[in-house]
């Protein structure tokens, strides 16, 4: 009875990480709003809280009730594995640029932007002891994928391109629909499905990318976050549901830098510096050691000789 119970606990975290992604947060407005005409790639919303509300910054939501059969399952698989745990090393990239035809703005990044692209999240991660080399590139045109990578055609794309095991990151630059910038697997959903392992980014979020404010490559270093096994800093709200105990609750996804900002008042200030919030790429520069701690068990969990 209890491997039965330990089974459906893995089944229903693998579920909801995966069926998580369609849903959308709601948050309460504050006063860092900011009532100023947002364009973003060709769309026009009524503030940047606007878009943020859309669910376009980022499509790795998890809500708390699923946040908590996730861990639930980590805390039983940490029990039962008893494996020193990895603190850092070398992450193997395989790079996939998803294009609709040839030139930039249609996909079609350049290697000097997938080179800075990795550069960004070695600066990142580095202090923290993890490394990413790229290992290869491929370029595939597909106007379905490339439109459809989040959506309808994510399985096929992913079928016909991923490679490695479960400890390699597999980087898909597409046009995910709706204008949303990225997505992320998070470690505990590779056993149910490991095609689906794997970060998709908006491609002109890359370094050089037309998607201002968010193109300094740190929608790629947010995305590796979950796929490291971090959830956003303001999960939970006040309650604190990130599971990383240095990480100041907050009661909504911050915007731009809005430096001071403190919507939980007793938890101290926002961390809107911090790579898990959805401030500007220009404000983030920092992950803490908690959050460290937590990708290292994170990935020794359920990445590490997988």
């Amino acid at each position: 009875m209890k491997s039965y119970v330990r089974m459906f606990v893995v089944v229903m975290a693998c579920t909801f990480a995966l069926s998580a992604f369609a849903q959308v947060q709601q948050f309460p407005r504050n006063q860092w709003t900011d009532y100023t005409p947002f364009e973003f790639e060709g769309g026009t919303f009524e503030n940047q809280e606007d878009f943020i509300a859309s669910g376009r910054r980022c499509a790795s939501n998890i809500q708390p009730a699923e946040a908590a059969l996730m861990e639930e399952d980590f805390q039983a698989r940490i029990m039962e594995t008893g494996l020193p745990e990895v603190t850092g090393g070398t992450i193997n990239v395989y790079f996939h640029v998803i294009r609709k035809g040839t030139g930039v703005s249609n996909g079609d990044v350049t290697t000097t932007m997938i080179n800075n692209q990795i550069n960004v999240l070695k600066n990142a991660y580095a202090p923290w002891g993890w490394n990413f080399n790229l290992v290869s590139v491929d370029r595939t045109t597909n106007s379905s994928w490339f439109s459809g990578c989040y959506g309808s055609y994510e399985m096929s794309m992913k079928n016909a391109l991923r490679k490695g095991t479960a400890k390699d990151l597999n980087i898909y630059t597409c046009a995910p629909s709706g204008g949303t910038l990225g997505y992320a697997t998070f470690p505990s959903s590779y056993a149910s499905n490991p095609k689906k392992d794997g970060v998709v980014v908006l491609h002109s979020s890359l370094p050089g990318g037309t998607a201002a404010p968010y193109n300094l490559g740190d929608t790629g270093t947010h995305e590796v976050g979950h796929w490291m096994g971090l959830y956003h800093t303001f999960q939970g709200g006040c309650t604190g549901g990130d599971y990383v105990s240095d990480t100041p609750a907050e009661a909504s996804p911050a915007f731009g830098c809005p430096t001071g900002r403190n919507t939980c008042s007793t938890a101290g200030n926002d961390p809107i510096t911090n790579f898990m919030d959805y401030t500007d790429d220009s404000c983030m520069n920092k992950f803490t050691a908690g959050q460290d701690s937590r990708m290292d068990s994170l990935y020794t969990t359920y990445r590490y000789n997988k």
